[in-house]
């Protein structure tokens, strides 16, 4: 299907609003920046600035002196890429990958792992959600990109810390607080041509005396993209095709007040909103590239969040059990609606157009509450201990229905089912953690911790349902153990062991119905017992004035892993299957990346990743459903006065043969593929107080049609050669 011309449609509120409201604020000298926040002085480049981590070890650390494989995104590199969602620069960073499209349903994957095996945080609290099934995580797209500070990814388990799900990897996005006394803030506008997706967004801060405050939100408003024409190994697209169901129409906002009665201590509480309309999985109609395959459109008519914390914290406490304190809490509520539609044709003898048609919807409200408890407290002048309690319980409340047609013979024959696919259930979890951070030496620091912690599930009485499932229960003992050795200023060796855990979810303990292709029937496995895996991490890091180098290389082995598998039987005409503990597998894997100064003002970036699954079971069963290596470069030119800034960026994929697709569309061969973006972004002038930004992006600019490996399946490619500006305002 061709495409209309790109026509730039101005949306003129929140244009206006983003280019005069700093003005009509009046905003005052005390707020005023001298330089643009992105500016740096042309002979250093962003590392020399020491970027903080605290989630890896839950204390203020630098990247370079934190042991354990961590990667920082800020707000400006963020900015610079125009983020839709923080998991944008996923793709740019060693070991991180995303699955998803469109510009809401991108979720994070790390060093191959997704879903469940991957902990979500928000400022250090789970966002994750036990209704979801095992390959869908819950998405980042909850929090505004605009208001994030800055996105902290540990790359490995860190159940210590985090509890269950950790398994992988924890994500953590870190929100905006007033950084300064006064009044400032932010205003945006954003125009991508995939999709022709408009944003408006802005943010205010104060902080006044004892008192401060953070304000917010954003709107979008995306329809779906279209991909290029060309091949993708068994694909051919005529012409440019529409990605169907990749656009969406959402709004975010969220008020933050804080009162600080001493600089010991701290309180805040802060709401976070989010609602979605027609959001959706995304697909090419098979019509397009395979006629006679079956057809499937998921999407989200409608989702709505909501999230209230209270905080306080406090330092300097000088008490016999602790120096520092943070309590944590909050409440959230997740409500979602589900169209799951598949049309399977009969093919064969079969009439033109026959096949069955099943309409499956589904209404989920999931309400959350939280609690964390953590103190610290330096024990000796080498010892420092960090512990301590956390709690949350989900309560699912859901209703489904679905209709089966045959269709192709005679007067269809519809039949209707309101029996709940999983009951309405509790699922809760407790823990308590302990750790201890020991210098053994000036140069060498040593990170010892362990957890223990029960997760559970209860099925609650559901309409629809009289059978009972009972209570399921279990508790799992964690520990990691963390050391580095700083051999020189200049170069830091890093060593990890630990062991991480995953208690099953709501789904694969309870889910009773067709699967989602329609070509199955999964039964409820209340059995199912927790994954566990043993991951080691071995690397080093070097840094001068002028270049930056990191090298890791992991093996982390999941056993008693959760998967699908048959059952020898039936339930009505489909094969039965069923979430058993079978699985042991294996991840390894290189990681390295490096940035270097050069003359000119220029600086090169680089990243490296090569990705290795196996089943340990049987090593002859493929598995990989990501890229087996990746390779990124980049060149980036900033002006000695910093108002000017370009960088040119490339992506190299290579092929993966071990494909666990199956019956993909591409092949047995999942075929390499190179991207290439490139990004500018000038400071146009500053003004009482204001400074003015303008930032483009060209984006897939050789207009290849590739797909990420793990949007392959239910084949969805990435979009054509498009244009993105952005106009900011801070002041």
């Amino acid at each position: 299907m061709k495409s209309a011309p790109a026509r730039f449609r101005l949306r003129v509120g929140a244009a206006t609003v983003a280019l005069l409201l700093p003005s009509l604020l009046g905003t005052p000298a005390s707020a005023q920046r001298s330089t643009p926040p992105d500016t740096v002085r042309p002979d250093t480049v962003v590392y020399i600035f020491a970027p903080i981590a605290v989630t890896a070890t839950r204390s203020e650390k630098e990247v370079f002196l934190t042991p354990t494989p961590v990667s920082v995104i800020d707000a400006a590199a963020l900015r610079r890429a125009q983020a839709n969602t923080v998991t944008e620069l996923f793709r740019e960073v060693p070991g991180l990958d995303v699955n998803g499209v469109g510009v809401q349903q991108p979720r994070p994957i790390i060093r191959g792992q997704r879903g469940q095996r991957i902990l979500l945080l928000q400022d250090g609290m789970r966002l994750n959600n036990s209704r979801r099934q095992q390959d869908f995580g819950e998405l980042p797209g909850l929090v505004d990109v605009s208001a994030v500070q800055r996105v902290e990814v540990v790359r490995g388990p860190a159940s210590v810390l985090y509890g269950t799900d950790a398994i992988g990897g924890v994500v953590n996005i870190l929100t905006r607080t007033p950084d300064r006394d006064g009044l400032h803030g932010d205003l945006g506008y954003t125009y991508v041509g995939a999709g022709e997706a408009h944003r408006g967004s802005g943010n205010v801060f104060g902080r006044y005396g004892a008192f401060d405050f953070g304000l917010g939100g954003s709107l979008r408003d995306a329809n779906a993209y279209e991909a290029p024409a060309g091949s993708f190994g068994a694909i051919t697209l005529a012409e440019e095709t529409a990605v169907r169901r990749t656009g969406v129409q959402d709004r975010s906002g969220y008020l933050r007040v804080g009162y600080s009665p001493s600089e010991l201590q701290r309180f805040f509480v802060r709401t976070d909103l989010y609602r979605a309309e027609d959001a959706a999985f995304g697909f090419v109609d098979p019509e397009d590239y395979a006629p006679g395959r079956a057809k499937i459109d998921i999407t989200y008519p409608d989702q709505r969040f909501w999230k209230t914390t209270l905080g306080w914290q406090a330092s300097d406490l000088d008490l016999p059990f602790a120096d520092r304190i943070e309590v944590l809490t909050w409440l959230q509520d997740n409500e979602r609606r589900l169209n799951f539609d598949l049309f399977a044709p009969f093919g064969g003898r079969a009439p033109p157009g026959a096949g069955i048609q099943i309409n499956t919807f589904n209404f989920t409200d999931l309400r959350t509450t939280g609690a964390r408890l953590e103190a610290r407290k330096l024990a000796t002048e080498t010892l420092v201990l960090t512990y301590g309690l956390d709690f949350f319980r989900d309560r699912s409340e859901n209703t489904d229905s679905s209709v089966t047609t045959v269709v192709g013979f005679g007067p269809p024959q519809p039949r209707i089912a309101n029996t709940p696919l999983v009951p309405n259930a509790t699922y809760h979890s407790v823990g308590a953690f302990l750790q201890g951070e020991l210098a053994l030496t000036d140069a060498f620091t040593v990170i010892l911790g362990g957890r223990v912690q029960n997760v559970g599930a209860e099925t609650n009485a559901t309409r629809g349902l009289t059978e009972s499932f009972g209570a399921k229960d279990n508790t799992a003992f964690v520990y990691a153990a963390n050391a580095l050795y700083r051999l020189t200023d200049n170069l830091t060796l890093v060593g990890t062991v630990g062991r991480a855990f995953r208690s099953p979810n709501l789904i694969e303990w309870f889910f009773d119905g067709p699967t989602p292709e329609g070509n199955g029937y999964q039964v409820r496995s209340p059995d199912l017992e927790p994954e566990t895996s043993i991951n080691v991490d071995v690397g080093a890091r070097w840094r001068s004035r002028r270049v930056m180098l990191e090298a890791f290389a992991f093996r982390n082995q999941v056993e008693n892993g959760i998967r699908i598998a048959p059952l020898g039987y039936r339930v009505g005409n489909l094969p039965a299957f069923g979430n058993v503990n079978v699985q042991k597998l294996r991840y390894r894997g290189i990681e390295a990346s490096g940035e270097v100064a050069l003359p000119a003002n220029l600086t090169a970036t680089a990243g490296y990743t090569w990705l290795d699954t196996e089943d340990a079971l049987d090593p002859s069963n493929p598995i990989g459903d990501s890229f087996s290596s990746r390779l990124n470069a980049g060149l980036r030119y900033r002006a000695p006065s910093g108002r000017l800034w370009a960088e040119y960026l490339v992506r190299h994929n290579g092929e993966r043969s071990d494909v666990s697709l199956s019956e993909n569309p591409v092949g047995d061969v999942l075929p390499a593929f190179t991207v290439h973006d490139l990004r500018a972004g000038i400071t146009l002038f500053q003004v009482r107080g204001q400074t003015h930004r303008l930032g483009f992006a060209v984006e897939n600019l050789t207009d290849q049609l590739y797909a990420e490996f793990s949007n392959i399946s239910f084949f969805r490619p990435e979009p054509r050669r498009h244009l993105a500006v952005t106009y900011g305002v801070s002041f």
